[in-house]
């Protein structure tokens, strides 16, 4: 749509902090009034928002997206969104791993099983990595876990999680961007290991290249999100 103010800015509210254009509360897409929880996070919203040209483009605004996601998605159906985000760890992506050849093998063992590992300590959550995609039981008492520690964030930290599984298709990797072990650049590796060895292997391929840059913009915005959340 049209941009149809001049001026946006982070205001104080009475259970958190919104954005103001031209002195009038912004709502999300589902028109709920934006409350957030961090005055760092309104202040970026709003910078945004300031940042659109005559057209405003959603795509630009990715903390919005977040912000909106949490309140619009996840608040009214949060255990439902828990659940499935906590599913994911039944077939995440670090724990189906190639048969053959003997290299890419070899990286993706290099990448994921520290991972795995990590998710053990941290969790007590001992997750089984199997060669092929036939789908391999996981243990009920890891799973319970891993599903607990889901539904201890909240809707915005939530968001973010979402975004990070959903996105790289494993549960554990969002898990340790949010516990800052690993980095948003760090995570984007462990989940294109498979794209990036095809990319050596037959070269530059357009439309490939154009997912993974999609795929690295939304890890690195969860990532951003999540710590706007904590500052």
């Amino acid at each position: 749509m049209k941009r149809f103010y001049q001026d946006a800015a982070a205001v104080a509210m009475e259970k958190g902090f919104g954005v103001a254009l031209d002195g009038r509360n912004i709502r999300t897409p589902a028109k709920a009034v934006l409350v957030v929880p961090t005055q760092s996070v309104a202040t970026v919203i709003a910078k945004e928002w300031d940042a659109q040209g005559d057209e405003i483009d959603p795509v630009t605004m990715p903390v919005m997206k977040f912000s909106s996601t949490a309140i619009d998605r996840i608040r009214p159906n949060y255990a439902r969104v828990a659940d499935d985000l906590a599913a994911y760890a039944q077939t995440d992506l670090i724990c189906y791993r190639a048969e053959r050849p003997v290299d890419l093998v070899q990286l993706q063992t290099a990448s994921w099983q520290p991972l795995l590992v990590w998710c053990n300590k941290c969790h007590g959550a001992s997750l089984r990595a199997t060669q092929g995609v036939i789908p391999i039981e996981q243990d009920e008492a890891s799973l319970s876990k891993l599903l607990a520690v889901v539904h201890s964030f909240d809707d915005f930290a939530l968001s973010a999680l979402h975004g990070l599984t959903t996105t790289s298709g494993s549960l554990v990797i969002g898990l340790a961007v949010l516990a800052g072990h690993l980095s948003a650049a760090d995570a984007v590796g462990a989940s294109q290991v498979d794209d990036i060895y095809q990319v050596g292997k037959w070269g530059y391929d357009k439309d490939a290249a154009n997912a993974l840059l999609g795929r690295r913009r939304e890890i690195e915005a969860a990532a951003a999100f999540y710590a706007l959340l904590h500052e």
